[in-house]
């Protein structure tokens, strides 16, 4: 009973700190002691040498976080804080790690590569600090901004990612977006030299309703002129790309196109009135009840990081003082304060600012959980609480700044230069979504998502919240150890550049769009998700994937389609495009040996695999060199090891496999491997180094059962006993692996989670694997037909708690159990099942084990055949003795002359 009465006191306690701060005082205003105490905790967290260590890995420094809190620092008033930042990156030559390739990449001539986003904001914070910005890290940052605006072309008016060196024009992909464009926008203004293009191109990515989107997205059109590129697409205005789904609402890219709309309006430009005054509805419309704004796709929830950079626009407009005093109490309801935390497990940090106020309740007993999170929270959010515009800051040139009014405008137009082609910008490092997927990369240009992507990182699940940043790291795909499609981690990567099994040259510039394929609402459910599946591609033959705001081509998630189509047996012309576009030279390259990042020989074993699959199914000619290639890999103990610097070590029974399956018809000793790992339930470990195990992992069973019963194809039917060239240890571990994969699907055929939601990706991958046994896997199809959503995907949790938004890695998964069964047993497959279940002798299994459709078989251990013969004579024994019965009694009754 103490218990419970002190675990109530606790949550009225935590409540009603929430609920004190969130109510706050009649009004707000700026609270300048609130920035400052933030300012100096984030100084707290600056290395030695001024810099934010990179959350993914790597050599160089968070760069666009260091920036971040640097606006905050001068923002307050604390701007001496911010010197070792500035001396890192102009006193010590750091900038141009920053804003060029030149440290990114160790290739000649990559200093020639410029980063359009980074650059202007290098410049905005070079004006911010009162350093030259004509001559900052031996730059003049004034002169590159306006030579990044292209002049002419599809990009005409955009702050673009470009090179100066024309070789190396089509390495470089323009992923330039709407953070870039404002920034660019403001630091110009800010010195008097507003360029109309760039402000013009700012203005079409904002939509009807008043909100911007943060990428710049091509689309179809039948339009001339060289505005166009030569595929027939052109860069839509944000109306424009609403019908194709390419325009998302984005909080933070409103809010800071606002500030760069202020900016250019003080320095002289005319005809933003209207612009502005819809931007200022949109965000007054669309803060929520508590007071603060969501940022862009998966950081629509209200958090402290997008509401400080909205409340900063919103002070610096005017006219809203209702919503910005809503949004500073939202602000302050997050942040550590002596008042109310000087007894508690944030008495060290005072002044941090968490990223929603439900973590910073969580944190008051715990602590602080995801540091990183809290710094890109904060510094964003203190400039909520200074409401200090960028203008005034720019303007004030180190001098702490006493307002937002502006400085007398003036007016410039300007000129320059340069044409270039796309690569990468915005928001600073941190992945979700997400997600997707697994990360298979190179840079290309259609983006879809904003410039955020969320990191988990507190106790509370908090994603990580956009910055203001734009990096300039190439694109990279990062290894992940253990990451299935559906998940949403953060990866850990080893090195600096992880191009692990998906990195590789740039894409070439875009290609026109593919229609959308229609998808009716009675077709069956492997038609709904084939379409749904290739509405997904982009330029109608690969996937891209978004992470830190710049976009890749996803070679892995590619594979993957490709094999679910021919699984689903949908989609044959998308089938065809995605594979030719997998196994040209450049793809190859890039995802099977880490093109251009390796800067030796490089190999990598599953992304070798899933090509030699691929290019099996297509007849290929190629396929001979990609199996030479992975076989190399595998060493005399059976193990398929990578090679070159950016190797996947994280040896996962499902990569294996991947391996043993393009190697079936001589798989060496890899297979006799993979049976040393079974664990003594029958099932497999999810890594491969796990020598002893009692239980494993079911979606890692379900691969292996894949693996032991693939055989190059032939057109004789599975065995129903054990194989020629099968040992016995492989049959039994076949027989209860299999078994074991019969213990968690429901009736429907369902393998469920904890909280007993269906678990779509883990149903399918099993019940593709019991269908490789010969178990019927038309329950899976079943319910998970039911489950397929109006577009033809599938949601990623209940379809209740997602409001039935699909999540295209889980569709991706769905595909083998909507099919109900293995692309390895799908026409045209390379590959056949070698053994199906009941067996027919030897290693029988309790059928109940694999489902009631398969009947049950006689043990191997059967009794003694005198045992036998003995029981069919007592069977024969008591059918005489009943004949004999009937006999009598019928004797009887007819003696008696009644009937019987």
């Amino acid at each position: 009973m103490r218990r419970r009465s002190l675990a109530a006191v606790a949550f009225a306690v935590s409540v009603g700190v929430v609920a004190a701060l969130l109510t706050g005082t009649a009004t707000a205003a700026n609270d300048l002691d609130a920035a400052k105490a933030n300012a100096r905790w984030l100084a707290t967290k600056l290395k030695p040498d001024g810099t934010f260590e990179n959350p993914n890995g790597g050599a160089l420094p968070d760069h666009g976080l260091m920036l971040d809190a640097l606006f905050s620092m001068y923002a307050s008033g604390d701007g001496a804080k911010a010197e070792p930042i500035m001396k890192f990156l102009d006193d010590e030559g750091h900038a141009t790690d920053y804003f060029t390739w030149d440290k990114l990449v160790p290739v000649p001539g990559f200093d020639k590569v410029i980063v359009g986003g980074s650059l202007a904001k290098t410049l905005v914070a070079a004006q911010i600090a009162g350093r030259d910005p004509r001559n900052f890290d031996g730059y003049d940052l004034v002169a590159e901004t306006r030579a990044a605006i292209m002049r002419e072309g599809p990009d005409k008016g955009r702050i673009s990612d470009y090179a100066k060196d024309p070789d190396l024009a089509d390495t470089v992909i323009n992923n330039a977006n709407t953070f870039g464009q404002g920034l660019g926008v403001i630091g110009l203004a800010a010195e008097g030299e507003n360029d109309r293009l760039a402000i013009d191109k700012l203005l079409t990515q904002q939509c009807s309703e008043g909100y911007f989107r943060v990428a710049f997205e091509y689309i179809p059109t039948q339009e001339t002129g060289d505005h166009v590129t030569p595929g027939g697409q052109k860069v839509s205005t944000c109306d424009e790309g609403k019908p194709l789904g390419l325009s998302p609402t984005d909080g933070d890219a409103t809010g800071f196109a606002l500030s760069a709309m202020l900016a250019a309006k003080r320095a002289g430009a005319t005809g933003l009135d209207a612009p502005i005054a819809k931007t200022v509805s949109w965000l007054t419309a669309n803060q929520t009840p508590g007071g603060g704004w969501g940022g862009g796709v998966g950081t629509e929830a209200p958090n402290t990081n997008s509401t400080g950079l909205i409340v900063q626009a919103l002070a610096d407009s005017g006219g809203a003082d209702a919503a910005v005093d809503k949004g500073v109490r939202y602000l302050k309801s997050a942040q550590a304060t002596a008042e109310a935390d000087s007894g508690n497990q944030l008495a060290g940090d005072l002044g941090a600012i968490a990223y929603n106020p439900a973590s910073y309740v969580a944190a008051r007993t715990s602590g602080i959980s995801g540091l990183d999170t809290w710094i890109r929270a904060g510094a964003q959010a203190s400039l909520g609480l200074a409401q200090v515009g960028f203008f005034t800051l720019a303007k004030s040139g180190g001098q702490p700044p006493t307002s937002s009014v502006s400085d007398t405008p003036t007016t410039s137009s300007g000129t320059g230069s340069p044409t270039g082609t796309p690569t990468s910008t915005t928001s600073d490092p941190a992945p979700t979504t997400t997600t997707t997927t697994t990360t298979t990369t190179t840079t290309t240009t259609t983006t879809t998502t904003a410039s955020v992507t969320p990191t988990p990182s507190s106790s509370s699940g908090s994603p990580t919240p956009s910055t203001v940043t734009v990096t300039s790291a190439p694109p990279v795909a990062e290894r992940r150890e253990d990451k299935p499609a559906p998940k949403t981690t953060t990866p850990k990567p080893e090195k600096a550049l992880t191009p692990r099994a998906s990195t590789g040259a740039r894409v070439p510039p875009p290609r026109a769009i593919a229609a959308p394929v229609a998808i009716s609402g009675t077709a069956p459910p492997a038609s709904r998700l084939g379409a749904y599946l290739t509405n997904r591609l982009a330029g109608g033959d690969h996937v891209e994937v978004t992470e830190d705001g710049k976009t890749y081509v996803d070679y892995d998630a590619t594979a993957d389609l490709v094999l679910a189509l021919r699984a689903l047996d949908q989609q044959p012309d998308t089938v065809a495009r995605a594979s030719k576009f997998l196994l040209t030279p450049e793809s190859v390259r890039a995802y099977a040996h880490g093109a251009p990042y390796e800067q030796g020989e490089a190999s990598y074993a599953e992304p070798l695999a899933k090509l030699v699959l691929v290019a099996e199914f297509a007849k290929a000619d190629v396929v001979g060199q990609l199996r030479a290639d992975l076989v190399k890999l595998r060493g005399t103990d059976g193990k398929f090891t990578d090679t070159g610097s950016f190797a996947d070590a994280g040896e996962t029974v499902e990569r294996h496999t991947w391996a043993v399956l393009a190697t079936a018809a001589d798989p060496g000793p890899a297979v006799e491997l993979l049976l040393t790992r079974q664990c003594a339930d029958g099932t497999f470990p999810k890594h491969l180094d796990t020598a002893e195990c009692g239980s494993g992992d079911l979606g890692a069973t379900a691969a292996a059962v894949t693996a032991l019963a693939a055989r190059p194809h032939t057109d004789a039917a599975p065995s129903a006993k054990r194989p020629d060239g099968w040992t016995e240890r492989r049959v039994s571990a076949f027989v209860s692996a299999v078994s074991a994969l019969g213990v968690r699907p429901t009736g429907e055929g369902m393998v469920t989670g904890e909280a007993g939601e269906p678990d779509v990706a883990l149903s399918a991958a099993v019940a593709a694997a019991r269908q490789i046994a010969g178990l019927d896997a038309s329950g899976t199809a079943r319910s998970l037909g039911k489950l397929v959503q109006a577009d033809g995907g599938f949601t990623k949790g209940p379809v209740a708690a997602s409001d039935g938004k699909t999540d295209f890695a889980t569709s991706l998964a769905a595909a083998q159990g909507v099919a109900g069964r293995s692309w390895l047993t799908a026409a045209d497959s390379p590959l056949s099942p070698a053994i199906r279940l009941p067996l027919s002798e030897t290693h029988p299994a309790d059928a109940a084990s694999f489902g009631t459709q398969v009947p049950a078989v006689a043990p191997s251990d059967a009794p003694p055949r005198w045992a036998l013969w003995g029981l069919a004579g007592l069977a024969a024994l008591f059918l005489f003795a009943a004949l004999a019965l009937v006999f009598v009694l019928r004797r009887s009754v007819e003696k008696k002359g009644a009937t019987p």
